[in-house]
């Protein structure tokens, strides 16, 4: 759970993609038992090839020098033989590692937000 900085609620993160789920006024009554960002992520839920990305990135992760990243495309090309396809599932795997506080997800060099980054991003170990 995370502060939104107005202090007045927390936001959560997803169990299937691992983004952001702002708190809204109609979830008021029922805010606990939300998990899911949407009605794609609450039917797709976390499957077991999101499980196994995630074991590749986290072994990958801890095997890599300290400071080394792990590009979360190699996750999809090393499990899948369509790689496209598992483009996105590697990245919610990479995202939900960092929401447990094991990776944190990078772009150039600097961190950035698993819910908001756009573009190539990797992950390391959290510094």
């Amino acid at each position: 759970m995370h502060s939104t900085g107005s202090g007045s609620h927390e936001t959560k993160d997803c169990r299937s993609c691992g983004r952001r789920i702002e708190w809204r006024k109609k979830w008021e009554r029922n805010w606990d038992s939300i998990a899911y960002c949407s009605d794609a992520c609450r039917a797709r839920k976390v499957r077991s090839i999101d499980v196994e990305l995630e074991a590749w990135l986290l072994a990958r992760l801890t095997s890599t020098p300290r400071g080394g990243a792990v590009d979360p495309a190699d996750a999809a090309q090393a499990l899948g033989a369509d790689a496209t396809a598992l483009r996105e599932p590697a990245r919610s795997a990479a995202r939900r590692l960092v929401n447990r506080g094991l990776a944190e997800m990078v772009q150039r060099g600097v961190v950035v937000d698993p819910s908001t980054g756009k573009g190539p991003v990797s992950l390391r170990l959290p510094r």
